[in-house]
């Protein structure tokens, strides 16, 4: 019996060494260091990989002029693109600036529980909202920006909130947020710049404080993050905010973040990789990825500037779901949203369709792991999971 016992204690000691059960005890919770070697070792949220598909949402003043793309007021001012130019000329008077689209992106038909009901019929299994554009229009009423926030104009409303609450209250999507850490007009950002990057003013006064007031506020549980090119992770001290998400904030458990957080970290650091604008490489990839693409082929934004070519049929949707599925990614179907708060009925459409789809086909997409094989050499439109 004693030789048993001991046998017993030194299997236990096995398990327990092998097993990493030492890491997950209770009580006891790893704690990750603002480096990219420590927070690269966070294991996903199994959650986010059993989801596998989620909804995005570009929402903001660009949906009020409607034309073009959500970068409507970059092409029109700081490239001059003579389409946008020549758009202006024919509907605004000559002094019309940008900032007065936002008096017009009035949301008055926003009805949050609705959305949040598409969704769920939809079949996705989380929502990822614009907080932020590079505009740096908010929305949501962040101390931050003054004046410019869908409080303080526009709808006087809190996008955010309402649509948080109504996602959690009808159904069990997993809400997030978008949020741009660049802003093309910031003055603080552009002093930064001139200064050559040596200060983080911006960074200290602008965005970690946003960053914080939307965490503790709003309990996303993905923080997508973009417009990161324009400066090294060390200028927006991305390391330092991820280490604090994932030991510290409210939502510490379950959060996920993809991989834009300064130029060269693409495809290299990040809960799940985005690499690309619609990334879908067609074969297996180790590391948990993400195909964020638009149901308007060409913009994230509400266009009305739109051909029935230019968005994706149905059969293309599912194609897409079903590609990235087996190649251990997730997909994120963009929609953009009216100045008015509506989601066009052809948008609706293609979710309905992938809806009804995924009622009888889910069991092979959600919780899924990819197969040895991804597809099928003789009939290439057959994917596995």
């Amino acid at each position: 019996m004693e030789r048993l016992g001991r046998a017993f204690l030194a299997l236990l000691l096995f398990v327990c060494l092998f097993s990493g059960s030492w890491a997950h005890t209770p009580g006891h919770r790893t704690r990750y260091e603002p480096d990219w070697a420590s927070l690269d070792q966070r294991p996903l949220p199994r959650w986010y990989d059993e989801a596998k598909v989620g909804i995005f949402l570009h929402y903001g003043v660009y949906s009020v002029p409607s034309f073009g793309s959500e970068w409507f007021w970059h092409y029109w001012i700081n490239q001059r693109k003579p389409d946008y130019i020549r758009f202006m000329q024919r509907n605004y008077k000559p002094d019309f600036t940008y900032q007065q689209f936002a008096d017009q992106f009035t949301a008055e038909l926003f009805n949050a529980t609705q959305w949040a009901l598409l969704f769920k019929d939809s079949g996705a299994k989380y929502v990822v909202l614009t907080s932020k554009h590079h505009d740096g229009y908010t929305l949501w009423p962040s101390k931050y920006s003054f004046g410019w926030n869908s409080v303080d104009v526009g709808p006087k409303r809190d996008i955010i909130k309402e649509l948080a609450s109504a996602v959690r209250s009808v159904s069990d999507l997993k809400f997030g947020l978008y949020y741009s850490l660049y802003e093309w007009v910031n003055r603080m950002w552009i002093d930064d710049k001139a200064h050559q990057l040596l200060q983080q003013h911006y960074v200290d006064y602008k965005v970690r404080p946003e960053q914080m007031e939307l965490v503790q506020q709003y309990l996303p549980e993905i923080l997508w993050s973009d417009g990161d090119q324009e400066a090294p992770a060390k200028y927006w001290r991305s390391e330092e905010f991820i280490a604090w998400l994932y030991n510290d904030s409210p939502v510490r458990e379950t959060i996920v973040t993809n991989d834009r957080w300064g130029f060269g970290t693409a495809c290299m650091h990040g809960d799940f990789y985005n690499c690309a604008d619609r990334f879908n490489p067609g074969v297996l990839q180790r590391h948990k990825w993400e195909n964020a693409f638009t149901l308007d082929r060409t913009s994230w934004g509400q266009r009305f500037d739109v051909t029935l070519a230019d968005f994706m049929s149905s059969k293309d949707v599912i194609k897409e779901i079903v590609t990235t599925v087996s190649c251990n990614g997730n997909v994120l179907i963009n929609v953009g949203p009216t100045k008015y708060g509506t989601i066009l009925p052809i948008f609706e459409e293609r979710l309905r369709d992938m809806g009804r789809w995924l009622s009888i086909n889910g069991e092979g997409i959600y919780g899924s792991s990819p197969w040895i094989y991804q597809n099928d050499t003789l009939t290439p439109d057959v994917w596995y999971t």
